[in-house]
Protein backbone atom coordinates (compact mmCIF):
# COMPACT_ATOMS: atom_id res chain seq x y z
CA UNK A 1 0.00 0.00 0.00
CA UNK A 2 1.36 3.42 -0.94
CA UNK A 3 -0.01 6.92 -0.53
CA UNK A 4 0.06 9.37 -3.43
CA UNK A 5 1.44 12.83 -2.82
CA UNK A 6 1.38 14.84 -6.02
CA UNK A 7 3.63 17.57 -4.64
CA UNK A 8 6.30 15.47 -2.98
CA UNK A 9 6.43 12.11 -4.77
CA UNK A 10 5.48 8.81 -3.15
CA UNK A 11 4.68 8.10 0.47
CA UNK A 12 5.55 4.55 1.44
CA UNK A 13 5.12 2.49 4.56
CA UNK A 14 7.41 1.90 7.49
CA UNK A 15 6.47 1.56 11.17
CA UNK A 16 3.56 4.12 12.15
CA UNK A 17 2.45 6.46 9.39
CA UNK A 18 3.31 10.15 9.23
CA UNK A 19 1.94 11.99 6.22
CA UNK A 20 4.61 14.47 5.05
CA UNK A 21 1.81 16.64 3.65
CA UNK A 22 1.06 17.57 7.25
CA UNK A 23 4.69 18.53 7.76
CA UNK A 24 5.01 21.07 4.95
CA UNK A 25 6.48 24.41 6.03
CA UNK A 26 3.94 26.79 7.52
CA UNK A 27 6.24 29.80 7.79
CA UNK A 28 7.57 32.19 5.18
CA UNK A 29 10.77 34.10 5.77
CA UNK A 30 12.17 37.47 4.81
CA UNK A 31 15.43 39.15 5.74
CA UNK A 32 14.91 40.96 9.00
CA UNK A 33 16.83 43.51 11.05
CA UNK A 34 20.15 42.68 12.72
CA UNK A 35 19.83 40.63 15.85
CA UNK A 36 22.11 40.08 18.81
CA UNK A 37 24.98 37.68 18.64
CA UNK A 38 23.86 34.05 18.48
CA UNK A 39 27.00 33.16 20.40
CA UNK A 40 28.56 35.66 22.79
CA UNK A 41 32.02 34.41 21.77
CA UNK A 42 31.38 35.22 18.09
CA UNK A 43 32.21 38.80 17.16
CA UNK A 44 30.42 39.27 13.80
CA UNK A 45 26.77 40.29 14.00
CA UNK A 46 24.57 37.92 12.02
CA UNK A 47 21.17 38.68 10.53
CA UNK A 48 18.07 36.72 11.18
CA UNK A 49 15.46 35.04 9.05
CA UNK A 50 12.27 36.59 10.40
CA UNK A 51 8.99 34.72 9.94
CA UNK A 52 6.12 36.97 8.89
CA UNK A 53 2.37 36.49 9.02
CA UNK A 54 2.73 33.85 11.71
CA UNK A 55 -0.35 33.06 13.77
CA UNK A 56 0.25 31.80 17.29
CA UNK A 57 -1.50 28.70 18.68
CA UNK A 58 -3.76 31.15 20.51
CA UNK A 59 -5.11 32.72 17.31
CA UNK A 60 -3.37 36.13 17.19
CA UNK A 61 -0.71 37.38 14.77
CA UNK A 62 2.76 37.59 16.26
CA UNK A 63 4.87 40.73 16.12
CA UNK A 64 8.05 40.12 14.03
CA UNK A 65 10.13 41.70 16.81
CA UNK A 66 8.80 39.09 19.21
CA UNK A 67 9.73 36.36 16.77
CA UNK A 68 13.26 37.73 16.54
CA UNK A 69 13.61 37.53 20.30
CA UNK A 70 12.20 34.00 20.27
CA UNK A 71 14.75 32.98 17.64
CA UNK A 72 17.53 34.54 19.69
CA UNK A 73 16.36 32.65 22.77
CA UNK A 74 16.18 29.36 20.87
CA UNK A 75 19.69 29.85 19.50
CA UNK A 76 21.03 30.62 22.96
CA UNK A 77 19.28 27.61 24.46
CA UNK A 78 20.72 25.37 21.72
CA UNK A 79 24.23 26.67 22.38
CA UNK A 80 23.72 26.01 26.09
CA UNK A 81 22.50 22.51 25.29
CA UNK A 82 25.67 21.90 23.23
CA UNK A 83 27.83 23.06 26.10
CA UNK A 84 25.94 20.87 28.59
CA UNK A 85 26.41 17.86 26.29
CA UNK A 86 30.18 18.45 26.15
CA UNK A 87 30.22 19.05 22.39
CA UNK A 88 32.81 21.80 22.70
CA UNK A 89 36.18 20.70 24.14
CA UNK A 90 37.77 22.64 26.96
CA UNK A 91 40.80 24.84 26.43
CA UNK A 92 42.94 22.25 28.22
CA UNK A 93 41.79 19.54 25.80
CA UNK A 94 42.52 21.81 22.86
CA UNK A 95 46.07 22.36 24.07
CA UNK A 96 46.59 18.61 24.49
CA UNK A 97 45.48 17.99 20.90
CA UNK A 98 47.62 20.76 19.46
CA UNK A 99 50.64 19.49 21.34
CA UNK A 100 50.04 15.95 20.03
CA UNK A 101 49.89 17.20 16.44
CA UNK A 102 53.06 19.27 16.88
CA UNK A 103 54.83 16.27 18.33
CA UNK A 104 53.70 14.11 15.41
CA UNK A 105 55.02 16.71 12.96
CA UNK A 106 58.42 16.57 14.67
CA UNK A 107 58.44 12.76 14.45
CA UNK A 108 57.57 12.93 10.75
CA UNK A 109 60.39 15.40 10.12
CA UNK A 110 62.86 13.09 11.86
CA UNK A 111 61.48 10.23 9.77
CA UNK A 112 61.93 11.96 6.42
CA UNK A 113 65.52 12.93 7.24
CA UNK A 114 66.23 9.31 8.12
CA UNK A 115 64.66 8.10 4.86
CA UNK A 116 66.68 10.66 2.87
CA UNK A 117 69.91 9.41 4.45
CA UNK A 118 69.00 5.77 3.79
CA UNK A 119 68.29 6.72 0.15
CA UNK A 120 71.83 8.19 0.08
CA UNK A 121 70.70 11.55 -1.20
CA UNK A 122 73.24 14.34 -1.42
CA UNK A 123 73.76 16.53 1.65
CA UNK A 124 71.84 19.41 0.08
CA UNK A 125 68.79 17.23 -0.54
CA UNK A 126 68.99 15.71 2.94
CA UNK A 127 69.06 19.17 4.49
CA UNK A 128 66.15 20.34 2.33
CA UNK A 129 64.08 17.17 2.79
CA UNK A 130 60.82 17.72 4.62
CA UNK A 131 57.41 16.14 5.12
CA UNK A 132 54.38 17.37 6.99
CA UNK A 133 51.15 16.43 8.75
CA UNK A 134 47.82 18.03 7.88
CA UNK A 135 44.58 17.51 9.79
CA UNK A 136 41.11 17.06 8.34
CA UNK A 137 37.78 15.52 9.35
CA UNK A 138 36.05 16.89 12.46
CA UNK A 139 39.31 18.28 13.85
CA UNK A 140 40.17 20.00 10.59
CA UNK A 141 36.70 21.56 10.45
CA UNK A 142 36.85 22.62 14.10
CA UNK A 143 33.84 20.53 15.18
CA UNK A 144 35.56 17.87 17.29
CA UNK A 145 34.68 17.13 20.89
CA UNK A 146 36.55 15.63 23.81
CA UNK A 147 35.98 12.08 22.55
CA UNK A 148 36.85 12.68 18.89
CA UNK A 149 39.77 11.07 17.11
CA UNK A 150 42.09 13.21 15.03
CA UNK A 151 42.15 12.53 11.30
CA UNK A 152 45.59 13.49 10.05
CA UNK A 153 47.61 12.69 6.95
CA UNK A 154 51.36 12.34 6.53
CA UNK A 155 52.43 13.95 3.25
CA UNK A 156 55.88 13.02 2.03
CA UNK A 157 58.12 13.60 -1.01
CA UNK A 158 58.70 11.34 -4.02
CA UNK A 159 61.51 9.29 -2.49
CA UNK A 160 59.49 8.14 0.57
CA UNK A 161 57.30 5.15 -0.28
CA UNK A 162 54.17 3.84 1.39
CA UNK A 163 55.12 0.17 1.68
CA UNK A 164 58.72 0.50 2.82
CA UNK A 165 59.21 3.91 4.38
CA UNK A 166 55.80 4.68 5.87
CA UNK A 167 54.69 1.20 6.97
CA UNK A 168 58.16 0.04 8.08
CA UNK A 169 60.45 2.92 9.05
CA UNK A 170 57.83 5.34 10.43
CA UNK A 171 55.98 2.38 11.91
CA UNK A 172 59.08 1.31 13.85
CA UNK A 173 59.80 4.86 15.01
CA UNK A 174 56.27 5.24 16.39
CA UNK A 175 55.97 1.83 18.05
CA UNK A 176 59.29 2.31 19.84
CA UNK A 177 58.09 5.45 21.62
CA UNK A 178 56.68 5.20 25.18
CA UNK A 179 54.09 7.92 24.44
CA UNK A 180 52.54 5.84 21.63
CA UNK A 181 50.00 3.12 22.48
CA UNK A 182 47.24 0.96 20.96
CA UNK A 183 49.02 0.81 17.62
CA UNK A 184 47.33 -0.76 14.57
CA UNK A 185 48.35 -1.08 10.93
CA UNK A 186 45.49 -1.17 8.43
CA UNK A 187 47.11 -1.90 5.09
CA UNK A 188 44.25 -3.54 3.15
CA UNK A 189 41.76 -0.66 3.24
CA UNK A 190 41.07 1.66 0.32
CA UNK A 191 42.90 4.26 2.35
CA UNK A 192 45.74 2.41 4.15
CA UNK A 193 46.66 3.95 7.48
CA UNK A 194 48.23 3.59 10.88
CA UNK A 195 46.02 4.05 13.93
CA UNK A 196 47.46 4.82 17.36
CA UNK A 197 47.29 6.97 20.44
CA UNK A 198 49.90 9.66 20.99
CA UNK A 199 49.85 11.09 24.52
CA UNK A 200 46.41 9.51 24.86
CA UNK A 201 45.00 11.20 21.73
CA UNK A 202 43.65 8.78 19.08
CA UNK A 203 45.07 9.51 15.61
CA UNK A 204 44.33 7.98 12.20
CA UNK A 205 47.30 8.55 9.89
CA UNK A 206 47.24 7.65 6.16
CA UNK A 207 50.02 8.60 3.75
CA UNK A 208 50.22 10.55 0.49
CA UNK A 209 53.31 10.74 -1.71
CA UNK A 210 53.78 13.87 -3.82
CA UNK A 211 56.05 14.07 -6.85
CA UNK A 212 58.31 16.68 -5.28
CA UNK A 213 61.59 16.48 -3.37
CA UNK A 214 60.36 18.46 -0.37
CA UNK A 215 56.95 19.09 1.19
CA UNK A 216 56.56 22.37 3.08
CA UNK A 217 54.78 22.45 6.44
CA UNK A 218 51.67 24.18 5.08
CA UNK A 219 51.63 22.72 1.58
CA UNK A 220 48.66 23.91 -0.50
CA UNK A 221 47.13 20.64 -1.64
CA UNK A 222 44.53 22.58 -3.66
CA UNK A 223 47.35 23.67 -5.97
CA UNK A 224 47.21 21.39 -9.06
CA UNK A 225 51.03 21.47 -9.24
CA UNK A 226 51.32 19.23 -6.20
CA UNK A 227 48.71 16.75 -7.43
CA UNK A 228 50.25 16.00 -10.81
CA UNK A 229 51.14 12.37 -11.36
CA UNK A 230 50.30 11.10 -7.86
CA UNK A 231 49.13 7.51 -7.47
CA UNK A 232 45.52 6.49 -6.81
CA UNK A 233 46.13 5.62 -3.14
CA UNK A 234 47.66 9.03 -2.46
CA UNK A 235 44.76 10.70 -4.24
CA UNK A 236 42.21 8.90 -2.08
CA UNK A 237 44.21 9.66 1.06
CA UNK A 238 44.26 13.37 0.21
CA UNK A 239 40.54 13.56 -0.59
CA UNK A 240 39.58 14.28 3.03
CA UNK A 241 41.94 17.25 3.32
CA UNK A 242 40.91 18.42 -0.14
CA UNK A 243 37.19 18.31 0.75
CA UNK A 244 37.73 20.08 4.09
CA UNK A 245 39.60 22.97 2.53
CA UNK A 246 37.04 23.40 -0.24
CA UNK A 247 34.14 23.38 2.22
CA UNK A 248 35.78 25.98 4.44
CA UNK A 249 36.37 28.28 1.46
CA UNK A 250 32.67 28.22 0.51
CA UNK A 251 31.15 29.05 3.91
CA UNK A 252 29.45 32.39 4.55
CA UNK A 253 29.99 32.12 8.34
CA UNK A 254 32.48 29.68 9.82
CA UNK A 255 31.30 29.84 13.44
CA UNK A 256 27.64 29.25 12.65
CA UNK A 257 28.58 26.33 10.36
CA UNK A 258 30.63 24.75 13.15
CA UNK A 259 27.81 25.07 15.67
CA UNK A 260 25.25 23.65 13.26
CA UNK A 261 27.50 20.73 12.26
CA UNK A 262 28.11 19.85 15.92
CA UNK A 263 24.34 19.71 16.45
CA UNK A 264 23.68 17.67 13.32
CA UNK A 265 26.42 15.15 14.16
CA UNK A 266 24.99 14.67 17.66
CA UNK A 267 21.52 14.17 16.17
CA UNK A 268 22.85 11.62 13.67
CA UNK A 269 24.71 9.66 16.34
CA UNK A 270 21.81 9.65 18.80
CA UNK A 271 19.29 8.62 16.14
CA UNK A 272 21.50 5.86 14.74
CA UNK A 273 22.16 7.33 11.27
CA UNK A 274 25.88 8.06 11.65
CA UNK A 275 28.46 5.57 10.41
CA UNK A 276 29.46 5.23 6.77
CA UNK A 277 30.57 1.61 7.09
CA UNK A 278 27.10 0.61 8.32
CA UNK A 279 25.27 2.33 5.48
CA UNK A 280 24.63 5.72 7.06
CA UNK A 281 26.23 9.17 6.85
CA UNK A 282 29.93 9.74 7.42
CA UNK A 283 31.36 12.99 8.69
CA UNK A 284 32.04 14.41 5.22
CA UNK A 285 28.45 13.73 4.11
CA UNK A 286 27.03 15.69 7.04
CA UNK A 287 29.57 18.50 6.55
CA UNK A 288 28.44 18.99 2.94
CA UNK A 289 24.73 18.87 3.85
CA UNK A 290 25.28 21.45 6.59
CA UNK A 291 27.41 23.65 4.31
CA UNK A 292 24.64 23.51 1.69
CA UNK A 293 22.09 24.85 4.18
CA UNK A 294 24.52 27.54 5.35
CA UNK A 295 25.07 28.64 1.74
CA UNK A 296 21.31 28.71 1.10
CA UNK A 297 20.66 30.89 4.19
CA UNK A 298 23.85 32.92 4.71
CA UNK A 299 22.32 35.33 7.26
CA UNK A 300 20.31 32.88 9.33
CA UNK A 301 20.65 32.26 13.05
CA UNK A 302 21.66 28.88 14.44
CA UNK A 303 18.06 28.09 15.37
CA UNK A 304 16.84 29.11 11.92
CA UNK A 305 19.52 27.01 10.23
CA UNK A 306 18.74 23.81 12.09
CA UNK A 307 15.06 24.25 11.17
CA UNK A 308 16.09 24.81 7.56
CA UNK A 309 18.33 21.74 7.65
CA UNK A 310 15.46 19.38 8.46
CA UNK A 311 13.00 21.23 6.24
CA UNK A 312 15.42 20.99 3.30
CA UNK A 313 16.30 17.31 3.54
CA UNK A 314 12.96 15.97 4.78
CA UNK A 315 11.57 16.99 1.40
CA UNK A 316 14.67 16.66 -0.81
CA UNK A 317 13.97 15.08 -4.17
CA UNK A 318 16.40 12.18 -3.88
CA UNK A 319 18.27 10.94 -5.88
CA UNK A 320 18.97 14.52 -6.98
CA UNK A 321 22.54 15.33 -5.92
CA UNK A 322 23.44 17.75 -3.15
CA UNK A 323 26.01 20.12 -4.66
CA UNK A 324 27.66 23.12 -3.02
CA UNK A 325 27.71 26.30 -5.09
CA UNK A 326 31.27 27.20 -6.03
CA UNK A 327 30.80 29.47 -9.04
CA UNK A 328 31.87 26.77 -11.47
CA UNK A 329 29.82 25.44 -14.36
CA UNK A 330 27.78 22.33 -13.47
CA UNK A 331 28.95 18.95 -14.72
CA UNK A 332 26.92 15.81 -15.37
CA UNK A 333 26.81 13.14 -12.64
CA UNK A 334 29.12 10.13 -12.74
CA UNK A 335 27.86 6.56 -13.16
CA UNK A 336 28.44 5.85 -9.43
CA UNK A 337 26.52 8.99 -8.51
CA UNK A 338 23.55 7.95 -10.65
CA UNK A 339 23.40 4.58 -8.89
CA UNK A 340 23.51 6.16 -5.42
CA UNK A 341 20.32 6.57 -3.40
CA UNK A 342 21.56 9.76 -1.73
CA UNK A 343 24.27 11.27 -3.98
CA UNK A 344 26.41 14.01 -2.47
CA UNK A 345 29.27 15.67 -4.36
CA UNK A 346 32.62 16.62 -2.94
CA UNK A 347 33.19 20.36 -3.44
CA UNK A 348 36.43 20.11 -5.39
CA UNK A 349 37.75 19.79 -8.92
CA UNK A 350 37.60 17.42 -10.60
CA UNK A 351 34.14 16.93 -9.13
CA UNK A 352 33.82 13.61 -7.35
CA UNK A 353 30.88 11.69 -5.98
CA UNK A 354 31.15 11.38 -2.20
CA UNK A 355 31.16 7.59 -1.80
CA UNK A 356 28.65 6.10 0.60
CA UNK A 357 27.40 2.65 1.62
CA UNK A 358 23.73 3.62 1.85
CA UNK A 359 21.33 0.76 1.10
CA UNK A 360 17.56 0.71 0.70
CA UNK A 361 17.06 0.09 4.44
CA UNK A 362 19.41 2.79 5.64
CA UNK A 363 18.11 5.22 3.01
CA UNK A 364 14.64 4.72 4.39
CA UNK A 365 15.65 5.22 8.00
CA UNK A 366 17.59 8.38 7.18
CA UNK A 367 14.55 9.82 5.39
CA UNK A 368 12.32 8.92 8.32
CA UNK A 369 14.69 10.66 10.74
CA UNK A 370 14.78 13.81 8.60
CA UNK A 371 10.97 13.90 8.74
CA UNK A 372 10.93 13.29 12.48
CA UNK A 373 13.40 16.15 13.01
CA UNK A 374 11.34 18.48 10.87
CA UNK A 375 8.15 17.55 12.72
CA UNK A 376 9.75 18.23 16.10
CA UNK A 377 11.20 21.67 15.42
CA UNK A 378 9.01 23.18 12.71
CA UNK A 379 6.66 24.93 15.14
CA UNK A 380 8.33 27.98 16.65
CA UNK A 381 5.54 28.57 19.14
CA UNK A 382 4.86 25.07 20.43
CA UNK A 383 4.83 25.49 24.22
CA UNK A 384 6.34 22.07 24.95
CA UNK A 385 9.30 22.59 22.62
CA UNK A 386 12.62 21.32 23.98
CA UNK A 387 15.88 20.64 22.12
CA UNK A 388 16.37 17.45 24.13
CA UNK A 389 13.57 15.72 22.22
CA UNK A 390 15.38 16.17 18.91
CA UNK A 391 18.45 14.41 20.29
CA UNK A 392 16.80 11.51 22.11
CA UNK A 393 18.46 8.14 21.43
CA UNK A 394 16.71 5.97 18.88
CA UNK A 395 14.48 3.46 20.78
CA UNK A 396 15.69 0.23 19.18
CA UNK A 397 14.04 -2.12 21.67
CA UNK A 398 10.71 -0.34 21.26
CA UNK A 399 10.94 -0.50 17.49
CA UNK A 400 12.19 -4.04 16.90
CA UNK A 401 11.39 -7.38 18.49
CA UNK A 402 14.27 -9.31 16.88
CA UNK A 403 17.92 -8.51 16.29
CA UNK A 404 20.87 -10.03 14.51
CA UNK A 405 23.68 -10.29 17.04
CA UNK A 406 27.13 -10.02 15.44
CA UNK A 407 29.94 -10.95 17.83
CA UNK A 408 33.55 -10.35 16.74
CA UNK A 409 36.16 -11.87 19.06
CA UNK A 410 39.90 -12.54 19.18
CA UNK A 411 42.26 -14.36 21.51
CA UNK A 412 44.71 -11.43 21.65
CA UNK A 413 43.24 -8.07 22.65
CA UNK A 414 45.81 -6.22 20.52
CA UNK A 415 44.23 -7.74 17.40
CA UNK A 416 40.64 -6.75 18.23
CA UNK A 417 40.70 -3.28 16.66
CA UNK A 418 42.14 -4.51 13.39
CA UNK A 419 39.67 -7.42 13.20
CA UNK A 420 36.66 -5.21 13.91
CA UNK A 421 37.83 -2.65 11.35
CA UNK A 422 38.28 -5.34 8.69
CA UNK A 423 34.82 -6.82 9.24
CA UNK A 424 33.10 -3.42 9.42
CA UNK A 425 34.62 -2.48 6.06
CA UNK A 426 32.57 -5.34 4.58
CA UNK A 427 29.38 -4.85 6.58
CA UNK A 428 27.50 -3.60 3.54
CA UNK A 429 27.63 -7.11 2.04
CA UNK A 430 25.94 -8.50 5.15
CA UNK A 431 23.35 -5.73 5.23
CA UNK A 432 22.35 -6.25 1.60
CA UNK A 433 22.03 -10.01 2.16
CA UNK A 434 19.74 -9.54 5.16
CA UNK A 435 17.68 -7.02 3.20
CA UNK A 436 17.16 -9.62 0.48
CA UNK A 437 15.79 -12.09 3.01
CA UNK A 438 13.93 -9.78 5.39
CA UNK A 439 13.08 -6.72 3.30
CA UNK A 440 14.48 -4.36 5.94
CA UNK A 441 17.30 -4.20 8.48
CA UNK A 442 18.42 -1.38 10.77
CA UNK A 443 22.13 -1.73 11.65
CA UNK A 444 22.66 -0.05 15.01
CA UNK A 445 26.14 1.57 14.68
CA UNK A 446 26.85 1.40 18.43
CA UNK A 447 29.44 -1.14 19.55
CA UNK A 448 28.92 -3.20 22.69
CA UNK A 449 30.86 -5.78 24.69
CA UNK A 450 29.41 -9.16 25.63
CA UNK A 451 30.53 -9.71 29.22
CA UNK A 452 29.54 -13.37 28.98
CA UNK A 453 32.19 -14.03 26.34
CA UNK A 454 35.62 -14.72 27.83
CA UNK A 455 37.61 -13.51 24.82
CA UNK A 456 38.01 -9.81 23.95
CA UNK A 457 35.02 -8.95 21.78
CA UNK A 458 32.85 -6.32 20.14
CA UNK A 459 29.13 -6.90 19.51
CA UNK A 460 26.63 -5.26 17.15
CA UNK A 461 22.83 -5.56 17.29
CA UNK A 462 20.91 -4.97 14.06
CA UNK A 463 17.15 -4.52 14.18
CA UNK A 464 15.17 -6.89 11.95
CA UNK A 465 11.98 -6.17 10.03
CA UNK A 466 9.19 -6.08 12.65
CA UNK A 467 6.65 -7.02 9.99
CA UNK A 468 8.30 -10.37 9.31
CA UNK A 469 8.49 -12.78 12.20
CA UNK A 470 9.34 -15.71 9.96
CA UNK A 471 12.46 -17.83 10.00
CA UNK A 472 15.80 -16.32 9.01
CA UNK A 473 18.41 -18.85 7.94
CA UNK A 474 21.25 -17.19 9.84
CA UNK A 475 23.61 -20.07 9.05
CA UNK A 476 23.51 -19.44 5.31
CA UNK A 477 23.80 -15.69 5.92
CA UNK A 478 26.91 -16.27 8.01
CA UNK A 479 28.47 -18.59 5.43
CA UNK A 480 28.05 -16.04 2.65
CA UNK A 481 29.40 -13.22 4.80
CA UNK A 482 32.40 -15.20 6.06
CA UNK A 483 33.39 -15.86 2.45
CA UNK A 484 33.35 -12.13 1.73
CA UNK A 485 35.52 -11.23 4.71
CA UNK A 486 38.06 -14.04 4.32
CA UNK A 487 38.86 -13.22 0.69
CA UNK A 488 42.15 -11.35 0.89
CA UNK A 489 42.22 -11.35 4.68
CA UNK A 490 45.61 -12.14 6.15
CA UNK A 491 44.34 -12.43 9.69
CA UNK A 492 45.03 -15.42 11.96
CA UNK A 493 42.48 -18.17 12.57
CA UNK A 494 42.08 -17.02 16.18
CA UNK A 495 39.74 -14.31 14.90
CA UNK A 496 36.09 -15.34 15.20
CA UNK A 497 32.70 -14.10 14.04
CA UNK A 498 29.41 -15.38 15.44
CA UNK A 499 25.97 -14.50 14.07
CA UNK A 500 22.70 -15.29 15.84
CA UNK A 501 19.13 -14.00 16.03
CA UNK A 502 18.02 -12.80 19.48
CA UNK A 503 14.78 -11.40 20.85
CA UNK A 504 14.65 -7.87 22.25
CA UNK A 505 14.00 -9.35 25.69
CA UNK A 506 17.32 -11.21 25.44
CA UNK A 507 19.44 -8.11 24.92
CA UNK A 508 21.82 -7.23 27.75
CA UNK A 509 20.93 -4.21 29.84
CA UNK A 510 23.65 -2.06 28.28
CA UNK A 511 21.98 -2.52 24.86
CA UNK A 512 18.40 -1.76 25.90
CA UNK A 513 18.61 2.06 26.14
CA UNK A 514 16.74 2.09 29.43
CA UNK A 515 17.46 5.81 29.87
CA UNK A 516 15.15 6.73 26.96
CA UNK A 517 11.90 8.48 27.68
CA UNK A 518 8.63 7.48 26.06
CA UNK A 519 8.74 10.68 24.03
CA UNK A 520 11.29 9.13 21.70
CA UNK A 521 8.58 7.50 19.63
CA UNK A 522 6.15 10.44 19.46
CA UNK A 523 7.21 11.27 15.90
CA UNK A 524 8.68 7.90 14.97
CA UNK A 525 6.32 5.20 16.24
CA UNK A 526 5.95 1.77 14.73
CA UNK A 527 5.03 2.83 11.15
CA UNK A 528 6.81 5.82 9.60
CA UNK A 529 5.67 7.32 6.34
CA UNK A 530 8.50 8.67 4.25
CA UNK A 531 8.89 10.23 0.85
CA UNK A 532 10.81 8.29 -1.72
CA UNK A 533 11.45 8.63 -5.41
CA UNK A 534 11.70 4.87 -5.88
CA UNK A 535 8.27 3.33 -6.13
CA UNK A 536 9.65 -0.22 -6.05
CA UNK A 537 10.54 -0.03 -2.35
CA UNK A 538 8.24 -2.13 -0.16
CA UNK A 539 9.08 -1.39 3.46
CA UNK A 540 7.76 -3.22 6.47
CA UNK A 541 4.57 -2.77 8.41
CA UNK A 542 4.85 -3.68 12.06
CA UNK A 543 1.51 -5.41 12.03
CA UNK A 544 2.02 -7.23 8.71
Amino acid sequence: MAYANQNQGLLVRYHHLIDPRTLSPSLTFVNGPPMGLINPRIRPVVHQLVPVNVVSPFGFVLNPAVLVRLEEARSRSLLQFMEDEGLVPSSEEEITRKNAIEKLKQIVMEWIKKVARQRRLCEHDITAASATVLTFGSYGLGVHNSESDIDAICIGPRFATLAEDFFIILHDMLTSRPDVSEFQCIKDAKVPLMRFKLDGISIDLPYAQLKVMSVSENVDILNPYFLRGIDETSWRSLSGVHANKCILQLLPNMEVFQSLLRCVKLWAKRRGVYGNLLGFFGGVHLAILVAYVCQSHPNASLSGLISSFFNTFAFWNWPSSVILQDGMLPIPPSAAEIRSLMPIRLPCRPREYCHSNITESTFYKIRAEFIRGHALIKDLMRPDFAWTRLFEPFPYTKMYTRFIKICLSVSDRDELGEWVGWVKSRFRNLLVKVEELQGFCDPNPTQYVDVNVAEPNIVFYWGLNPGRSGFLDIRSVKEDFVKSITNGSQGPTTRKITLSVVQASQLPKNAQFESESNNGSDYLPSNIGCLTTNASFDYPNAGG
